[in-house]
């Protein structure tokens, strides 16, 4: 699945559209390196978005094409960053 997508349906952004921007805009960064919204997301990345001063860094624990509000938390596991 396609990194823009993979945070729309996992709802760590809400719109793919913004995804994709914070991908353009180099926000986005997948195991260390900058990634573009084209990237195939795939099970143990791990994923940091900067979100202003904050940067919230998640392990993919499931890629999944299409999940309700209440299972999307599980395809992500929050990593506490130091």
């Amino acid at each position: 699945m396609r990194l823009d997508k993979y945070l729309k349906v996992s709802r760590l952004i809400k719109r793919r559209t913004v995804a994709n921007e914070a991908c353009d805009n180099e926000r986005v960064t997948v195991n260390g390196k900058v990634a573009r919204a084209s990237y195939e997301v795939k099970e143990g990345d791990v994923i940091a978005i900067r979100f202003g001063q904050r940067t919230l860094t998640v392990e993919v624990v499931a890629v999944a094409e299409n999940v309700g509000k209440a299972e999307a938390s599980a395809m992500y596991r929050e990593i506490q960053t130091p």
